[in-house]
């Protein structure tokens, strides 16, 4: 538990020296950590070493939104038409 109150109060530092939220920090901590998957992922899915489904599996989102994600980065992919 003396690791979670150092982060905690690193957080509390962090929020008093700069003009955000302990809540805020938490969310871009979030989303820094979240992209660095993406990325590991997305490379490892260019090479065909891992497919759509155990990386959506691995992250935890929809594979609409994986897909979305490839084609915000520009990486092409197999488009499957709904009929």
């Amino acid at each position: 538990m003396s690791n979670l109150k150092d982060i905690k109060s690193e957080i509390e530092i962090y929020a008093n020296d700069s003009n955000l939220t302990e809540l805020q920090i938490v969310e871009k901590l979030e989303k820094h950590y979240f992209n660095k998957k993406v990325n590991e992922n997305l490379k490892l899915y260019k090479k065909g070493k891992k497919k759509v489904s155990e990386i959506t599996k691995d992250l935890k989102i929809s594979p609409r939104k994986f897909y979305a994600i490839l084609e915000k980065k520009n990486i092409e992919h197999k488009k499957y038409k709904k009929e």
